[in-house]
């Protein structure tokens, strides 16, 4: 399966319940025809890993992850050696006396783990994988540089085996909280885009596909509230993943419609800060529905 258009890059995201404005589509779009990587930066929550789930599940391809953090190094993205079969092949080789080709051996493929970039190299059933590096931002700027290289060409070096190289590309996406800024050569290599929060009716269309469940009411006083709620000084401003995890709570909990009660027995849901949801205790909150349900008024 392949996409179009980017008309048909909605519609076929739509089908795996992820809602993609416009300009979105037109970057997944552009990146698939020009075989492209896409860099994806935003607030935590507003749909950048997702897409990367959604477009393998649409395209029927492996989905393959490489979650960044703080002292990522290439050997950890791409391989290592399975050092404890390694040495008990050796003390087999010593107890036997065969020790012919043993290094051959040891380093060869029997032995060798693949991490998330080897792995995006190697056919896949189905065509080239979707490799997601996601919070590129949490590793530094050597792992940035590696990084710049293996993308450029699509190949990894292993010294004991040689350079690995894609036979076909995958496609690759990668996204950054903005925790601290990427490096320019990096973006330039992709396709890029700032994921914001949606507008009202966008996030509305959102719920409605990942919580079908909830009442057209509730969930109209749900997205109003949360975007409402953007608007406070928070320390963390909640996402669309919190606004939809808010609403399965809520319908666990049989809530028909919001009250100040309810909302202050479930902010955890939507605020992941104690210095944020104590500020939205008792008084605030009600004050917040109140303009939230006034906002949904006809003018």
């Amino acid at each position: 399966m392949v996409f179009s258009s980017i008309d048909d890059v909605q519609a076929l995201l739509g089908q795996q319940s992820y809602i993609a404005d416009r300009a979105l589509a037109t970057v997944a779009f552009l990146a698939l025809r020009l075989n492209r990587p896409i860099f994806l930066e935003g607030e935590p929550g507003t749909g950048k890993t997702e897409i990367a789930k959604a477009i393998a599940t649409a395209l029927g391809r492996r989905l393959i992850r490489l979650q960044c953090y703080e002292g990522l190094d290439a050997a950890s993205a791409v391989y290592e050696w399975n050092f404890a079969a390694q040495m008990i092949a050796i003390r087999a080789a010593e107890a036997t006396g065969d020790k012919a080709d043993l290094r051959a051996e040891l380093f060869g493929p029997d032995y060798l783990i693949e991490r998330p970039l080897l792995q995006a190299m190697r056919p896949q059933p189905g065509g080239a994988p979707v490799l997601l590096i996601d919070e590129i931002d949490r590793t530094d700027e050597p792992f940035e540089a590696f990084l710049l290289e293996a993308l450029s060409d699509f190949q990894v070096t292993i010294p004991e085996l040689g350079t690995i190289r894609a036979a076909e590309p995958p496609i690759v996406i990668l996204t950054s909280n903005r925790t601290r800024e990427v490096h320019d050569a990096l973006k330039r290599r992709c396709l890029y885009h700032w994921v914001d929060y949606p507008n009202f009716a966008r996030e509305l269309e959102i719920l409605a596909a990942r919580a079908p469940e909830a009442s057209e009411r509730l969930s109209r006083e749900i997205v109003a509230f949360v975007q409402r709620l953007r608007m406070e000084d928070l320390f963390k401003k909640p996402g669309v993943a919190e606004t939809i995890d808010w609403a399965k709570c809520l319908l666990a909990l049989d809530v028909l419609e919001l009250s100040p009660e309810v909302i202050s027995d479930t902010l955890g849901a939507i605020l992941k800060y104690q210095d944020d949801i104590a500020r939205l205790q008792g008084l605030e909150a009600k004050k917040i529905l109140d303009e939230a349900r006034q906002s949904l008024e006809p003018a």
